[in-house]
C-alpha cells in the first residue's frame, strides 16, 4: 500500500505512502539514474545493489514500527529470523531463559557492540526502547503487539528481564523488534524528532540519504559486530508503479525487483536474471464495512464468501503462483482450520440473498427495503494484483446481482473513505496467528488507521482472539483459533481471495541472496535482500 503521509497499513504498521508516479515521469528519472550511478541507478559493481520496492517508510524510527517484524538493516533486535524462520540470537549472546510458568524472559546480550556513532550498546538501551514504545505519548500503532509486557529492566549492563502479564507464547519473536540508543533519542520528541529521519543503530548499514518518494540510500557500517558487509552501497529505489518497476530493471537502471507474475514472466528468457519466489501468509482480501448498509448485510457478506470463485484468481491472476484463501492463515499451515474452506457456489449465493430478501431488478442489480446492492471498491493506484483481483471480484459479483464500482487512487484518498467503502487490501503475518489475527479482526482496534479496516465486530471472535494471545497451552491456542475461522464462515467481515507467492528477479551477479518465509510487508525488509549483508559478488 502507497501514500504520501503518515498511514497504517492493514496489519498496524505505520509507513510512509509514496506519490503516483506517472509513467512517462517515471521512466525519465529511470533515465537520469542510470547516467547517475550514485543516484538510484546500479553503477553495475559487485559492492553495489539497487533493488526496487514499492513503498517506503513514513519513520525510520523502531519507536514508531519501523522495522518491527527484522530486517531494517540499519537496527538490530535481541533475536533474529534466519532462513528458516528460526529464532536465533543478534543483539543477545543467546535465546532468552524462560521461567517455568512462561511469564520471565531473561536475555543475556552480546558483548562490545557499538552504535554506529562509535558508543557502547548496554542493557539501558533496550529497557529505554520498549519503555518508550509501551508510552501513551508514543504513537506506535502496533504497540498493542507489546501488550503482554508488565515491566522491563536492566540486572546490569548486560542482563534484560522482561516480566509479562500472562503466559504470552510467542514473545521472543516480539523481541525481533529493533533497539534505539537511548543516548540518542533521550531528550527529543520521539515523534517528530531528527531520530525520525535521522536513525542511529546497530545495524550492518547506515544511513546515507533518503529523498522522500524516490530512494532510500545505506552505505556498510564498517564496525558492525557481525562484520562489514560486502555490498558496500545498498539502495532501495521507490518504484509504486508494477510496469514502470518492471521497465526500469530491464533497462539496468536496477539491480532487482518485485513484480507481479505476469511482470516477472517476462524475464524467464534472461540468463543474467534470476527469479526468486517467496512462499508467504500473505493474502488478498476485500474489507466489507460495517457501516454501509449492503457490505454490513450479513446475507450479502455470506453470498459474496461463496460467490468468488478464488481457484480462477490464483489460476488466471497469480498464475499458479499462490493459493486460494478463506481467512488470513493459509491453507498449508499448522494453524489453518480445516473444514472452513468455501468453494465457490453461485446459485448457493443467489439462494442466500433470495432468502434474505435481495430481489433482482430490472438490470439484474439487487434490492431490499429500497436500498440497490451495490458499493465502491477501492484499490490502490499502480498496484495490478489488486486491480485484477478487484475487478475479478466485482465479476463475480455481478453473477450474483451485486453492484460493485471498482475506483483506484492514493491511500490519501482511500483511507478517509474506509468505513463506508470496501477495499481491496493486503496482510499477513508467519510467525504466530496473534501476530496477524488480532489486529485484524479485535474490535477494540476498529478503524485504528488501517487496524480492523472493515470495523468487524463480532464477541466470539473479540473473546477467542484474547484466549489465543494468553493463554500458554498449544491445544488452548489452536482450539480459540479454531474458533475464529469458523466464525469468518458464519459472519465474514471480509472476503478472502488469494495468499499470492512474492516473486523477485535479481541480476545474477552474488553468490547468498535467498528467501524467507514472507509475511504481507515485501521489498523493504523482505525479498532476497533481506540478508543482503551476506551477500559476495560472484567470482
Amino acid at each position: 500500500m502507497s501514500a504520501p503521509s503518515a498511514r497504517r497499513d492493514r496489519s498496524g504498521r505505520r509507513i510512509r505512502k509514496a506519490a503516483v508516479v506517472a509513467l512517462a515521469a517515471a521512466l525519465t528519472a529511470g533515465l537520469a539514474a542510470c547516467s547517475n550511478p550514485g543516484g538510484a541507478g546500479s553503477d553495475g559493481s559487485g559492492d553495489s545493489a539497487v533493488v526496487g520496492i514499492g513503498t517506503e517508510p513514513e519513520s525510520l524510527s523502531p519507536l514508531l514500527g519501523f522495522g518491527k517484524d527484522g530486517n531494517s538493516k540499519i537496527f538490530d533486535g535481541l533475536l533474529a529470523l534466519g532462513t528458516d524462520m528460526r529464532l536465533k540470537p543478534a543483539l543477545a549472546a543467546a535465546l532468552p531463559k524462560v521461567s517455568p510458568d512462561g511469564l520471565t524472559y531473561t536475555y543475556t546480550l552480546r558483548e562490545n557492540v557499538t552504535f554506529s556513532d562509535g558508543k557502547p550498546f548496554t542493557a539501558a538501551d533496550v529497557v529505554f526502547t520498549y519503555r518508550t514504545i509501551l508510552d501513551p505519548k508514543t504513537n506506535n500503532a502496533s504497540k498493542s503487539e507489546l501488550d503482554a509486557i508488565k515491566n522491563v529492566e536492566a540486572t546490569g549492563d548486560d542482563t534484560v528481564v522482561f516480566t509479562l502479564k500472562y503466559p504470552y507464547a510467542p514473545f521472543a519473536h516480539r523481541t525481533v523488534h529493533p533497539i534505539v540508543p537511548k543516548h540518542v533519542v533521550t531528550g527529543q520528541d520521539v515523534n517528530t524528532g531528527p531520530f525520525t529521519t535521522r536513525p542511529v543503530g546497530t545495524g550492518p548499514y547506515v544511513l546515507s540519504g533518503w529523498s522522500k518518494g524516490e530512494k532510500i540510500s545505506f552505505k556498510a557500517n564498517p564496525s558492525y559486530w557481525g562484520g562489514a558487509p560486502a555490498v558496500k552501497k545498498f539502495t532501495m529505489a521507490v518504484i509504486k508503479d508494477d510496469d514502470v518497476r518492471a521497465t526500469r530493471l530491464r533497462a539496468g537502471d536496477l539491480d532487482g525487483a518485485i513484480l507481479p507474475p505476469n511482470l516477472a514472466a517476462g524475464f524467464k528468457s534472461d540468463k543474467s536474471k534470476k527469479t526468486h519466489t517467496a512462499t508467504t501468509y500473505d493474502y488478498r482480501t476485500v474489507t466489507l464495512p460495517t457501516g454501509n448498509k449492503v457490505t454490513g448485510d450479513l446475507a450479502v457478506r455470506r453470498a459474496l464468501d461463496v460467490a468468488v470463485d478464488r481457484e480462477a484468481m490464483v489460476d488466471k491472476i497469480l498464475e499458479g503462483a499462490g493459493k486460494p484463501a478463506y481467512g488470513p492463515v493459509p491453507t498449508d499451515s499448522e494453524w489453518f482450520t480445516k473444514g472452513t474452506e468455501r468453494a465457490h457456489d453461485l446459485d448457493r449465493a443467489k439462494k442466500i440473498l433470495d432468502d434474505a430478501g435481495w430481489r433482482a431488478g430490472g438490470d439484474g442489480v439487487r434490492a431490499k427495503d429500497g436500498v440497490r446492492a451495490e458499493f465502491t471498491l477501492w484499490y490502490p493506484a499502480g498496484d495490478k494484483l489488486r486491480q485484477d483481483h478487484a475487478l475479478a471480484y466485482a465479476s463475480d459479483a455481478k453473477k450474483a446481482g451485486i453492484s460493485i464500482k471498482t475506483q483506484s487512487g492514493p491511500w490519501e484518498v482511500i483511507e478517509p473513505r474506509m468505513k463506508q467503502d470496501a477495499v481491496l487490501a493486503g496482510g499477513g503475518a508467519p510467525a504466530d496467528p496473534d501476530f496477524d489475527q488480532y489486529l485484524l479482526l479485535t474490535s477494540t482496534v476498529a478503524g485504528d488507521g488501517f487496524n480492523n479496516m472493515g470495523w468487524y465486530d463480532n464477541p466470539a471472535v473479540d473473546q477467542a482472539l484474547v484466549k489465543g494471545r494468553q493463554s500458554g497451552e498449544a491445544a488452548e491456542r489452536k482450539t480459540a483459533y479454531d474458533t475464529v475461522q469458523r466464525e469468518l464462515v458464519k459472519n465474514p467481515g471480509y472476503t478472502f481471495l488469494t495468499h499470492i507467492d512474492h516473486l523477485y528477479v535479481v541480476n545474477d551477479a552474488w553468490d547468498g541472496p535467498s528467501t524467507q518465509v514472507e509475511g504481507h510487508e515485501h521489498g523493504l525488509a523482505s525479498g532476497p535482500w533481506w540478508n543482503v549483508e551476506d551477500w559476495t559478488p560472484k567470482k
